[in-house]
């Protein structure tokens, strides 16, 4: 698995960069009051810990050749959580709880998506970032889950993240990371509903909800329900197992050349 050094020793590999999408938001800094890109530290922090270096990607208008440019020096790429997914992308009105759609943001990641699976870039999916990859691909989601369940379980409000069981189906790669059953941290008040072709559910919660897929077309592609980067101190299995397929990318990607 890839070091996690703070520095690549003599001789030794360079860490793998992995590219991470942030929120655009007005945010006040100082005397500051303005729209800016970020992303909460724990999710950097993640990655380090696995092994990687992170470079944030910020919302902007892009083309298929804009994110190929982008990709072209990343080794993995990251979708990360945030705003709920503009419910027009799966043909349905916006249910009265949802965020207002960060369309910029929806534009971007569709992109990067789309080319980081055309030319297998190790992908991780988190919350937002799985149901980004669903409708992308022509799934659905459910857009608001304590109508179908009957519960807040998976989202207390807040800030505050709940325990949920996450259990794996055998075979796929995301038990092969994480075993047969994990308690996540969850904080999503939607989930996905209609599975789009070409993705395989690889986790469900005790009640059927869909907790994880798998990418099938992907050497590595991983996309989750909850938020690993909340617990990535006491597991970086999901990071880890990222770097070591963008590692193995990167070897390959310079083989080739």
């Amino acid at each position: 698995m890839a070091s996690n050094g703070s520095d690549a020793g003599a001789g030794a590999a360079p860490r793998p960069v992995i590219g991470l999408t942030t929120y655009l938001e007005q945010t006040q800094c100082g005397v500051w009051d303005v729209p800016a890109a970020f992303l909460p530290k724990v999710y950097f922090d993640a990655v380090a810990r696995g092994g990687g270096l992170a470079v944030l990607i910020p919302p902007q208008p892009i083309d298929a050749a804009g994110a190929d440019a982008i990709l072209d020096g990343l080794d993995g790429l990251i979708i990360t959580g945030g705003k709920d997914v503009d419910s027009r992308r799966y043909g349905q009105e916006p249910h009265p709880t949802n965020d207002t759609p960060r369309l910029d943001r929806d534009a971007l990641e569709d992109a990067l998506l789309a080319r980081a699976i055309a030319r297998d870039l190790p992908f991780l999916g988190i919350c937002r970032g799985m149901q980004v990859l669903n409708t992308a691909l022509g799934g659905s989601l459910i857009q608001h889950l304590p109508d179908a369940i009957g519960s807040t379980r998976y989202n207390a409000g807040g800030g505050v993240f709940t325990p949920n069981p996450a259990i794996t189906v055998p075979g796929t790669r995301t038990a092969e990371l994480l075993g047969d059953r994990v308690t996540v941290q969850s904080y999503h008040h939607q989930a996905l509903d209609a599975v789009a072709p070409g993705l395989t559910v690889s986790a469900r919660g005790d009640d059927g909800v869909i907790q994880a897929v798998d990418v099938d077309a992907m050497t590595f592609g991983i996309a989750v329900q909850w938020h690993p980067e909340e617990t990535a101190a006491e597991d970086a299995r999901l990071f880890a197992g990222l770097v070591e397929a963008a590692h193995e990318y990167r070897q390959n990607r310079k083989a080739r050349a």
